[in-house]
């Protein structure tokens, strides 16, 4: 897919950044240029050690902001494929810090959706979260306000070969910021704080995030944001899983925080197609009817009403699974019997 091709990934140096770095660099070794895209120039020289040019050609490491417009048309020079991971993502922090949020996440998607547009950028995705269905925070709003302006773009793309999509899912095993790596910091002190005993969240590897991404470069028509199908965990489940032995205190929720997630909301299901493993939603304003994609590309409408909730989630990881998920996916031995 990526032969002679040239590939930005925004916020390239975070999780999933590397993640995908990697995997596109070991299936796609006549990859033309591979360009990390992002601010922080310590997480870069950090990357450059473990994936140097020397040893990868195709490599490019850039510092910028996608609040800069300018630097961001430079840097697309020549490229064919973006991939939109930079953004702002604590819940609290956008709380206390709601405009910075708004210039990262709603300004910089703009600025990412104008610059491919004057540049000869042929397919971009963008990443999303559960956090922007039915937002509650200022951070899952802003990020609903980028899935918007992304799969509005191809309203305005005009005749040029260009498509944009986005992918939403839940929260990522093993990210930085997330709820495992805090717990397996914070079970030796004997304690992990739980939010809410009933709180539920979607997961998925990171891997499978990578994989999703690039089955939807190669599958997506434009406009929808695709949705996995991934399995839900209870809050109180991981903590039993990392720290068995640990104190389970109820701290109460943190400001913006749902009890359970969304990624389709029953609003969604009208513009909802099954596609098997993923979910597509469709834009009210697009190219295609529910009815009109189905028949060109597949799919099933979902009925009417469905609202895909970590909640309701048919699929659910138990304790033991969970534990074995965390040993594989980020190679950490617990201690515990598996």
């Amino acid at each position: 897919m990526f032969k002679d091709k040239s590939i930005l990934i925004t916020g390239g140096t975070g999780s999933f950044g590397k993640a995908f770095v990697k995997t596109v660099l070991e299936r796609c070794p006549s990859i033309k240029r591979l360009v990390i895209y992002s601010r922080d120039e310590l997480k870069q020289f950090e990357m450059s050690q473990q994936f140097t040019e020397a040893h990868y050609p195709a490599l490019r490491y850039f510092i910028g902001d996608v609040r800069d417009a300018d630097r961001l048309r430079r840097a697309l020079e020549g490229i064919d494929t973006v991939i939109h991971a930079a953004a702002l993502k604590q819940v609290p922090t956008a709380e206390y810090n709601p405009f910075e949020f708004i210039k990262t996440n709603v300004l910089g998607a703009q600025n990412v959706v104008e610059a491919c547009l004057d540049t000869g950028v042929k397919r971009v995705v963008a990443l999303s979260t559960d956090k922007a269905a039915a937002p509650i925070n200022l951070y899952g709003a802003t990020k609903l306000c980028s899935d918007k302006l992304f799969t509005a773009a191809n309203n305005i793309k005009g005749h040029r070969d260009l498509f944009f999509s986005v992918v939403r899912y839940g929260n990522v095993m093993g990210s930085r910021g997330s709820v495992i790596p805090f717990f397996l910091e914070r079970r030796k002190t004997g304690v992990l704080p739980i939010t809410d005993p009933a709180m539920t969240r979607f997961n998925i590897g990171l891997q499978e995030g990578v994989d999703m991404v690039l089955w939807t470069l190669e599958n997506a028509k434009g406009g929808e944001i695709f949705v996995p199908k991934i399995p839900s965990y209870h809050i109180t489940d991981v903590a039993k899983a990392i720290g068995p032995e640990c104190e389970y205190p109820i701290v109460g929720i943190r400001p913006g925080e749902k009890i359970h997630e969304e990624m389709i909301t029953s609003s969604d299901s009208f513009n909802t197609v099954d596609l098997g493993n993923y979910f597509a939603i469709l834009p009210t304003a697009g190219a295609h009817s529910v009815e009109s994609y189905c028949k060109a590309y597949g799919g099933q409408p979902v009925p009417q009403g469905y609202a895909y909730n970590s909640g309701t989630n048919p699929d659910f990881l138990n304790v033991e699974h969970i534990r074995k998920l965390i040993q594989e996916h980020l190679d950490i031995e617990l201690g515990l019997k598996v």
